[in-house]
């Protein structure tokens, strides 16, 4: 049998065999653990002075690169990580979540970083506040990496999305990363780090994998590091706690399995679509993964009147069910992760025996399909009934991480919301309801004490993800019992790798360091128009005050026509007259027409195409008879790799509008976002 190997300081470790790892499907041995003891002083200095060195060589932009290619490549070695998938009890379905929901993930982060993160390795987060009267002193946020490591401790229920959704925000924030994976399912996340570090894309120091404990890595880590854990509460709790962390103050980010409910609302009956919708739901929650999910329903609330009826529709869907060795034809649920993972659900049933009846598992005549399944990791899926949900304890405290729930009667939404809060703190929570006023009164209540809501009905059911599905774009995390952190959620994620600072200065300087115009900076004034300099050329700051304009009666009159807008405030003296600005006044998005006419150079150039236009406002009316004139100045340069169709490789230039009046009064102010061709 292969001897698992931890990937430390550029180097493939371990050769001695040690803690036998078995298959969740027939116990067979898939692999071992070594017995040689890592140096995590050596692994975390490597990551220091070789991982920092080589991510802060790259930008945001280039990291965001490699962070594609890297999903491009797992993609197509997948069917390799499925063959080994299957040993940890995982269905095609399962393994599915596991393997494509993680180069998934890295193709999210790599869009995101691509969209919303500059050239460079300082990112603006503005605006800008003006601190001084006269604009000669200003405040805003960077965001920079941290320049130290970053731990990933996670659970064996995803061993390579696990990895990937806390590599991917990490990696695009330049931080070496150094990752262990649960032991019981270690040898999928290996396989996945090997077919990483045979792409040849990761920089040098930029992942590093640990096979067994941790030892002393926690002791080693500094201010600038982060530690990120999934897994019980319990365990949560006791590593935030370490005192090196607590000493040092190390940003610890925590998701913790939860006690996530399910709740049926009081408007839906057992005659509605909602109703099969809800008790699907209930059952793939229980199913799939066997159970095995942070998010996956533990508690489902339904009305007084409508238990017995729910219990049958989810009775019967769990009668057809079949489990087993997943290569077998049929089979809809694989097996528990280990037969520790066995022993610590079965003790977990009978703890909830203690408060609950059973109405579906250990009777029920459960035997899993294929051979040698009986020493596998199986366990039946179990549906209880709490017999009095408002007393604490039970399933409120208790979680079988495996395909248990527990029906829980509610009398009332204020009831139903009371049994909710019992769980104290949850990643998930799924409102079925047909009814928007209903869940208007529901979720904000909900809400202070869960990461996510999915509020599910009929039409929501044709595309809806599901309960225990976290998206990259969307938060992952909760509350309390939950763990306190946050993961996911877009750019977000990328944000909590980064240290925020407030910066104060001059316009110029600001701008200096934030590399992107402030208002108030100094400007660089030539006699080329901005709009014929290359990407390449262009400089940040270079300006273009334009020639004047005034408007008159006839441009109203004319863009009225053209538009078809005829607004009375435009049109209508007498109307006008009595409102705050007491005469006509043009038409906002003629002013921006007039101040596009204005700045544009109209020759062939290097500015290819106007794709956006952001943070417009409009400040000061123009009515006729004033005259304005436009500030066109470079703002932001990022380079995204892009080409045109054709393969000519361009840049995305943001520019700083500024429309003026006759008393240089800001009368209009938007950022516009164009394309711009690079030298060939």
């Amino acid at each position: 049998m292969s001897v698992l190997q931890s990937y430390i300081a550029g180097q493939w470790f371990g050769e001695t065999a040690a803690k036998a790892l078995p298959s969740a499907i027939n116990g067979e041995t898939v692999a071992h653990t070594h017995e040689e003891t890592i140096d995590f002083g050596e692994a975390v200095a490597y990551a220091r002075n070789t991982g920092v060195k080589n991510l802060l060589a790259l930008d945001f932009q280039q990291r965001a690169a490699i962070l594609k290619e890297l999903a491009i490549h797992i993609q197509g070695r997948k069917d390799e990580l499925y063959a080994i998938s299957h040993h940890t009890g995982c269905t095609k379905a399962d393994s599915w979540i596991d393997i494509d929901g993680g180069f998934g993930t890295l193709f999210t982060y790599a869009s995101t970083g691509r969209k919303e993160l500059p050239s460079g390795n300082v990112a603006h987060e503005g605006p800008v506040t003006q601190l001084g009267k006269d604009n000669h002193f200003n405040g805003t946020h960077i965001l920079v990496p941290r320049r130290g490591v970053s731990v990933h401790i996670n659970a064996f229920n995803f061993p390579i999305w696990g990895m990937l959704e806390k590599f991917a925000p990490a990696f695009l924030a330049g931080m070496p990363c150094i990752v262990k994976p649960a032991t019981a399912t270690s040898y999928l996340t290996e396989a996945a780090v090997r077919v990483i570090n045979d792409s040849g894309l990761l920089p040098e120091g930029a992942l590093q994998l640990v096979i067994g404990g941790t030892g002393d890595l926690l002791d080693r880590l500094e201010e600038q590091d982060f530690v990120t854990f999934t897994g019980s509460a319990s365990t949560a709790r006791k590593l935030k706690n370490h005192p090196n962390i607590m000493a040092r103050s190390i940003p610890f980010n925590a998701e913790a399995d939860s006690l996530n409910s399910a709740i049926m609302a009081p408007d839906v009956t057992p005659d509605d679509e909602e109703f099969d919708i809800f008790a699907k739901e209930v059952v793939k929650e229980m199913t799939a993964k066997a159970g095995q999910k942070c998010t996956a329903i533990r508690r489902v609330l339904v009305p007084e009147g409508q238990v017995d009826a729910l219990a049958e529709r989810i009775k019967e869907r769990l009668g057809k069910l079949k489990a087993g060795d997943p290569n077998e034809e049929g089979v809809r649920m694989g097996a528990l992760a280990s037969q520790d993972q066995l022993r610590d659900v079965t003790e977990s049933i009978d703890r909830l025996l203690e408060t609950s009846d059973c109405l579906f598992g250990r009777d029920n005549g459960f035997k899993p399909v294929g051979a040698g399944t009986d020493k596998g990791a199986f366990i039946a899926p179990h549906l209880l009934l709490s017999r009095n949900p408002m007393e604490d304890g039970g399933a409120h405290d208790i979680e079988a991480f495996g395909p248990v729930a527990t029906l829980m009667p509610y009398n009332g939404i204020e009831q139903a919301l009371t049994i909710a809060a019992k769980g104290k703190g949850s990643l998930v929570t799924t409102l079925t309801t047909k009814d928007p006023a209903i869940a208007a009164e529901m979720i904000p209540v909900l809400a202070a004490q869960h990461g996510r809501l999915q509020i599910l009905d009929a039409e929501a059911a044709k595309e809806s993800t599901g309960h225990g599905s976290p998206l990259p774009m969307l938060k992952h995390g909760g509350p309390g019992r939950a763990g306190g952190g946050e993961e996911l959620g877009g750019i977000r994620a990328v944000h909590h790798y980064l240290q925020r600072t407030a910066i104060q200065g001059s316009p110029t300087m600001v701008a200096a360091v934030t590399r992107e115009y402030v208002r108030g900076a100094k400007v660089i004034e030539n006699d080329i128009h901005p709009f014929r300099r290359t990407f390449d050329d262009l400089q940040v700051g270079e300006s273009l005050l334009t020639h004047r304009r005034t408007v008159t009666e006839a441009d109203i009159t004319n863009f009225g026509c053209l538009s078809g807008d005829h607004f009375y405030m435009h049109f209508d003296e007498i109307a006008a007259k009595k409102t705050q600005f007491g005469q006509r006044i043009a038409h906002g998005y003629f002013v921006l027409s007039a101040a596009a006419g204005l700045f544009v150079y109209p020759g062939e150039g290097p500015v290819l195409a106007n794709y956006g236009l952001d943070t417009l406002r409009f400040i000061t009316p123009v009515a006729p008879g004033d005259t304005i004139r436009a500030r066109l100045t470079c703002k932001r340069k990022i380079d995204q790799g892009r080409t045109s169709p054709e393969g000519h490789p361009q840049g995305v230039v943001m520019w700083d509008v500024e429309v003026t009046n006759q008393n240089d009064e800001l009368v209009a102010s938007y950022d516009i976002l164009t394309l711009v061709a690079k030298k060939q």
